[in-house]
């Protein structure tokens, strides 16, 4: 596979149809048998003209394309704009918003904030293994900036002082491996153990700050604490980790999305997490390829992103 260095090489490279499907069909096909995503059949024809495969297993959609069974099922735009898209997402360091998306594209800032937020879905991983060695678990909180918002949505989101408006996350790192990342309920006890005994696994050394919702932790973990009031480093004993991933999920939020709403934020915590994961020993290409890998078996539909099929839901309900 032919590597990219550049946005311009990926953007040329891309409005060639044919290679669009070579590396989608490596990718998705590894072993270069290609299968119906319906029904896993083998016997299939690439038909030219149209740009699909037919399947001939009898089914009620015999044809498919590049985009079915991925993110990018059923959208109207080809691949020669959803590429180039994921590799802006994936690539830029605070993020790209969009506004900029859409300017880069030619498409409408509406389709452009569709496109993200699909993309950042393909970003979501799963994460089964549990995190272990020296790990640092920290939390903070997102939003609620009201010089960064227009007056009526300040009027409609701030309510109140300190962290009433704002969004509690968290976060785990292993050192030297990965970071996860989730939006918490609140900064209880039992919500915070519970994301620590979901990620960590049992005997490993846990570096926390001083909050209390960490107390009782040192029956399965080697527990340490470092009070902020006091000192920032004792050691080994810091989350210096996570404050650097703090610090650049914040930037990218205050300065390229300027105001995220909460329910939105676990896919924006998604995408910055990928990008932190593989910051090292990857280049722009071999990120993108991975990213790409990801995008088989997922569907967020529009509906369901703004929550308009949850409204029809709750009325059909009634």
């Amino acid at each position: 596979m032919e590597s990219i260095k550049t946005l311009q090489q990926a953007i040329i490279h891309f409005q060639d149809f044919e290679n669009c499907r070579k590396m989608m069909v490596e990718l998705r096909w590894p072993d270069g048998k290609i299968t119906c995503p319906r029904c896993g059949a083998e016997k299939v024809t690439f038909l030219a003209k149209p740009r699909v495969w037919k399947c001939y297993a009898g089914h009620e959609k015999p044809t498919f394309s590049l985009k079915t069974g991925t993110i990018f099922e059923e959208s109207p735009l080809g691949l020669d704009k959803w590429l180039p898209a994921l590799w802006l997402v994936v690539n830029c360091k605070n993020g790209i918003s969009s506004c900029e998306l859409a300017r880069d594209l030619g498409v409408t800032q509406k389709t452009a904030w569709f496109m993200a937020h699909r993309l950042r879905f393909a970003l979501t991983e799963g994460g089964f293994n549990l995190l272990g060695g020296e790990v640092e678990a920290d939390e903070t909180f997102i939003g609620g900036k009201a010089r960064n918002m227009h007056i009526s949505e300040r009027k409609r989101r701030i309510t109140g002082t300190g962290v009433k408006d704002k969004t509690a996350v968290m976060g785990i790192l292993e050192r030297g491996g990965k970071v996860r990342t989730s939006v918490l309920p609140n900064r209880k006890r039992h919500a915070i153990q519970a994301e620590v005994k979901k990620h960590v696994e049992a005997g490993a050394a846990l570096y926390t700050d001083a909050l209390m919702s960490y107390n009782g932790l040192e029956s399965e973990y080697a527990h340490q604490v470092v009070d902020h009031a006091v000192q920032y480093v004792d050691g080994k004993v810091h989350t210096n980790g996570l404050e650097n991933f703090w610090s650049l999920l914040k930037r990218g939020i205050a300065g390229t999305y300027v105001s995220v709403e909460p329910f939105h934020l676990f896919r924006y915590l998604d995408e910055q997490t990928f990008r932190y994961n593989y910051r090292k020993d990857m280049n722009d290409f071999d990120r993108f390829k991975l990213a790409l890998s990801q995008i088989t078996g997922k569907r967020l539909t529009y509906e369901h992103l703004t929550g308009k099929d949850r409204v029809t839901h709750t009325a059909l309900v009634n």
